[in-house]
């Protein structure tokens, strides 16, 4: 009976490859209804009730099929966003450009998309001079869905209510191999949205995934794609790098491909330095750490990170020209960002973080009287003070200073008193009075 029914619903349709979709039953693939999110199956089961096709689909079916666990659960359908929106209580309709559903339930948020079709006739007036879509917003079929989608580990579409995993290009067998796959041509796929260029580096790096060898040749080539990328976007991709899990392979690999100067120009002094290389590997390595032990992490702080030898190189020389210390913070500051500002503009809400962390680390050299304890009361201290810890780990700032402050902060307020270094204080000239 499963056997007519997949054959009656999947067998005769092609995709625009030619190639009919694997259809994989309950016993020839490894996932299972149950590892799929209470709020996604009842999505998926209201439209099926319904009459619509639903699934889950992208990374959460690619990371269980790894046995990861996944950060969300993405469901697409045939349901028009005005048709999932009566079905599906509390959903509310996101976007302009393209309408997607977000249905809250709980502590989650399940995504739902209808099916995407591939640009009209006039395909030339969809695209720019350099290949890249412009208007390619139109609902189609699960086949064109599958299609679009970028590479082949993503193109995943699981129904837990039949236990049926649909593959359309051969994804699984490429998760099997650990290999990231383009779907069609590559430089045409990069052309037409340069952000893949990105995500490939994510994927690959994220997962530990090969690249395709039709990928290399691509992703050293076609990196000034990126120029006219919305700096919003380019911004919201970089974040995604840094909090991948796997950061530091993600700027290495962003490196090593020349696609760092559209998100970091200074990477390649910051690579060339051992001193400042060592510094960031640290602070990327520590990130990666949280993520995996489940704790939060903040952009801010690392983008405060990867900014700082620039900021510290610049801060040193300008008071070496005789610049009184703060001030020559401030304006090292201003200056770095302003060129970060040329290439890449970092929002306010992060760069107001990262001058904070910045200024209060000539304070931590502070030890004496009351302005260890006044430290300890400003609302950015836990940042400022695991920057510190950070670059004593890195010998960035004398490791003493960090172990200081760590016993300061966790003796008793009676004992804090006997910790505070002596200030040695010059002795004031005496003006001599003129007769």
């Amino acid at each position: 009976m499963i056997r007519r029914l997949l054959n009656r619903v999947f067998g005769p349709k092609k995709n625009r490859h030619g190639a009919k979709p694997l259809a994989l039953t309950a016993s020839q693939h490894s996932l299972r209804p149950q590892a799929i999110s209470p709020c996604a199956l009842r999505v998926i089961k209201t439209l099926q009730e319904n009459g619509f096709q639903a699934y889950v689909v992208g990374g959460a079916v690619r990371d269980l099929l790894l046995q990861k666990s996944p950060k969300d659960f993405d469901v697409a359908t045939n349901a028009t966003p005005e048709q999932i929106r009566r079905l599906i209580r509390r959903s509310r309709i996101i976007g302009r450009r393209f309408q997607i559903i977000h249905v809250p339930c709980h502590d989650e948020i399940v995504e739902v998309t209808t099916f995407r079709g591939h640009a009209p006739h006039d395909h030339h007036s969809q695209t720019d001079e350099h290949g890249r879509l412009t208007r390619d917003n139109v609902f189609g079929s699960l086949e064109e869905d599958a299609a679009r989608r970028d590479f082949t580990a993503n193109a995943l579409f699981y129904d837990p209510v039949h236990n049926i995993l649909l593959d359309y290009f051969s994804g699984t067998k490429d998760i099997a191999a650990r290999r990231l796959v383009m779907i069609g041509d590559p430089v045409q796929r990069f052309r037409e949205d340069p952000v893949r260029l990105l995500r490939a580096i994510r994927f690959s790096a994220k997962l530990g995934f090969t690249l395709d060898a039709a990928l290399i040749g691509p992703l050293r080539e076609l990196s000034n794609l990126l120029s006219p990328i919305p700096e919003s976007r380019l911004f919201d991709e970089l974040l995604k790098l840094l909090v991948s899990g796997q950061a530091r392979s993600c700027l290495e690999l962003l490196h090593q491909f020349g696609l760092h100067p559209h998100l970091l120009p200074h990477l390649d002094t910051l690579w060339a330095n051992p001193d400042q290389r060592h510094f960031i590997t640290l602070a990327l390595d520590n990130t990666d750490e949280r993520l995996r032990d489940k704790k939060p992490v903040s952009p801010g702080f690392l983008l405060a990170a990867l900014f700082w030898p620039p900021v510290q190189t610049l801060w040193q020389a300008r008071q070496a020209q005789g610049e009184p210390l703060y001030p020559a913070l401030f304006g090292a500051m201003e200056t770095v960002l302003d060129a970060q500002r040329k290439t890449l503009p970092i929002p306010h809400r992060f760069d107001g973080t990262m001058k904070e962390i910045w200024s209060l680390q000539p304070r931590f050299e502070q030890r004496s009287g009351q302005r260890p304890s006044r430290l300890l009361e400003h609302p950015r201290f836990r940042a400022g003070y695991d920057f510190l810890l950070l670059r004593s780990a890195s010998g960035n700032a004398p490791p003493e200073l960090g172990v200081w402050w760590k016993t300061f902060l966790e003796a008793d307020p009676d004992t804090r008193p006997s910790l505070l270094v002596q200030e040695i204080r010059k002795p004031r000239s005496r003006r001599r009075r003129t007769p």
